[in-house]
């Protein structure tokens, strides 16, 4: 079999929604500083100029240093409470000794509510030290202040060593270490120890810093592998602040890989089923890299990715991989796998863990086959309780194909809300293993995300129109656009469907002329808003294409719009060429679902309500 797998992956420009969420979620921002109680180089105490730089910066988590707490020299002012306020955070305090009618030491800020924390006394021959301890959902953090004597602070790694080994999560270790780089200290820390700050970039002093002695640390047991962290350090930086303390604030921002059973945001779905081949697409919650192993067998695949001008297309969450020289009437088993990617720079890449779903099946059918089912879904509205209703009329039956004839993901307002309905309606009719055509309604035009929409899907020919052949049989969809003229006040001068629907006029006369359309056994046309029967309302595209029209030989029209069933056979609404069918609204006790099915030579359409009963039957 020749290896054809086209990759095309889409960026949906800017359009992340819950994916976005789920990143912003699992990034964190991390800050060390020692405040020198917010006294600045300027000797100004200045609570809400500290405040500040962590509301400017975002910061999730903050460990402060030099903090008073109700003392003479703060002027009887809890500092970390002063600044909790300020920056709408979370407050635990770490006192370290008593001083001037109060308390001094340090703290930890946070915008999540802490689990717990507790204190581990450390030496401190001029004055008591800690390490301040505070657990948070996914993480750990320990804030110090270590001695200003060498032998202290080497005393002071085997406690903090202990705290960090029987930490039950990632433990992060942020502090004034009152050393540098390359010391006893440094170099024995960095054992268990790896920096997330960069100890090129300078601390103290803050108006003209010459060393750094301010970090940001992760306890990695000896374990160096980059890959084996939790996270990937996204950035880290020292702030140019030169006058808010006596130290330059160290900042790291991380992101929290992602769970395997995280990754996937929907299951795959089969689309564009032409030309002997089928595009496979699928969302994910994070950026990752993806592509389809696939095979006539599930011991024996394929795993191809495509270049794009040479490079990989990836660090994207719409994935649309094209599978190629299929062959007819062979069944194909596959499975998505997509890699997290937490980190693209330019020469340096960071992975998580790899996702890989379940083996699906698909096969498509040979020029020749006769016989399929279709289910034909219309103006379901984003009605869930409806669409499972039907599917429950219909369980007995296996479709080979499925369509979604229209206002089925109406007025889009974002990708969130597109991909809720989208992913459902998939993965209960099981369009993992049979392809789904979502025609376009004149609903799925309207609101903010409309455009977007069409990253979701792969059209045939990429148009919102197009023509297939399912065996023997042709199908023609079509797009009528909206149901009211292009300059409607509700449209804003924004629309002009009326070249999309010469468009379609050309595209139609092309069609019914060709010998794939005139060899065909049946043919069916299918668009939202009905040629026939639309019961007097706007209609161009039925008065732009009528001469093409009358001339076609369709053995069906299939569309919805008016939710209100009917079946017009041939001749009996302006002179319709050929029977017209019209679906019903998404109200559960109106509702409907049409079963298309072809045995043999012989063409039939069902229609059943919600209730089981069979609303209309033909033979055509």
């Amino acid at each position: 079999m020749k290896q054809g797998i086209i990759l095309i992956f889409c960026l949906l420009s800017l359009q992340y929604g819950y994916a976005n969420e789920i990143v912003k979620r699992n990034t964190v921002t991390l800050m060390s500083y020692n405040i020198r109680n917010a006294k600045g180089l300027d000797n100004v105490t200045d609570y809400q100029r500290i405040a500040d730089i962590f509301v400017r910066e975002a910061v999730d988590i903050v460990a402060i240093q030099e903090i008073d707490s109700v003392t003479g020299r703060s002027k009887g002012v809890d500092v970390l409470k002063e600044l909790s306020e300020r920056a709408l955070m979370h407050a635990v305090y770490g006192a370290s000794i008593d001083y001037d009618g109060g308390k001094y030491g340090i703290g930890i800020l946070s915008r999540e509510r802490p689990v717990r924390s507790y204190s581990v006394a450390l030496p401190g021959r001029e004055e008591r030290r800690q390490l301040l301890v505070v657990e948070f959902d996914r993480m750990i953090v320990g804030c110090t202040h270590l001695s200003l004597t060498s032998e202290d602070r080497l005393l002071s790694l085997p406690l903090i060593r202990k705290e960090a080994a029987r930490a039950e999560k990632p433990f992060l270790l942020l502090g004034d270490f009152n050393d540098k780089p390359g010391s006893d200290f440094m170099i024995a820390m960095e054992k268990d120890f790896s920096l997330l700050s960069n100890s090129r970039n300078l601390t103290f002093p803050a108006d003209e810093p010459r060393s750094c002695i301010d970090y940001i640390a992760y306890y990695d047991s000896g374990e160096k592998q980059i890959e084996a962290r939790p996270f990937t350090v996204i950035s880290n930086s020292v702030l140019a602040e030169k006058i808010a303390s006596d130290h330059r604030p160290v900042v790291a921002q991380l992101r929290f890989k992602v769970g395997r059973d995280e990754i996937f945001r929907t299951v795959p779905y089969l689309q564009n089923p032409v030309d002997q081949g089928v595009t496979v697409m699928w969302q994910t919650n994070v950026p990752v890299y993806s592509w389809v192993e696939y095979g006539t067998d599930t011991l024996n695949l394929n795993k191809v990715h495509h270049l794009r001008d040479g490079q990989v297309i990836c660090n994207n969450t719409n994935h649309k991989i094209r599978l190629t020289d299929l062959l007819p009437g062979q069944r194909y088993y596959y499975r998505v796998c997509s890699r997290e990617m937490t980190l693209y720079l330019a020469y340096y890449k960071e992975f998580g863990c790899t996702a890989t779903s379940p083996f699906y099946s698909f096969t498509l059918p040979s020029p020749k086959q006769t016989d399929f089912t279709a289910f034909i879904f219309n103006d379901l509205h984003k009605n869930q309780v409806t669409y499972d209703a039907l599917l429950e009329q219909v369980k007995h039956l296996t479709p080979d194909l499925v369509f979604f004839n229209g206002d089925c993901i109406n007025d889009p307002a974002d990708e969130d809300q597109a991909l809720e309905h989208l992913s459902l309606y998939c993965a209960k009719v099981g369009a993992s293993q049979l392809p789904a055509f979502f025609l376009r309604g004149n609903h799925e035009i309207r609101n903010a995300f409309s455009i977007g929409l069409r990253d979701l899907f792969d059209y045939v020919g990429d148009k919102t129109y197009g023509a297939f052949s399912w065996g023997d049989t042709r199908f023609v969809m079509f797009d009528c656009g909206e149901d009211k003229p292009d300059d409607h006040a509700e449209y804003s001068g924004l629309n002009d469907f009326t070249q999309l629907r010469l468009d379609q006029r050309e595209f139609l006369a092309k069609e019914v002329a060709g010998e794939t359309f005139k060899n065909a056994s049946r043919r069916v046309i299918m668009g939202h808003i009905p040629l026939f029967g639309n019961d007097g309302r706007y209609n161009p595209s039925y008065e732009i294409w009528s001469d093409v029209l009358q001339k076609a030989s369709f053995d069906l029209s299939i569309s919805g719009h008016t939710h209100q069933f009917a079946f017009h056979p041939k001749a009996t609404v302006n002179q319709n060429p050929f029977p017209q069918i019209i679906g019903s609204g998404p109200e559960p006790e109106r509702a409907v679902v049409m079963v298309l099915t072809k045995k043999g030579s012989v063409m039939t359409i069902k229609v059943f309500n919600t209730k089981g009963e069979i609303v209309h039957a033909a033979e055509l």
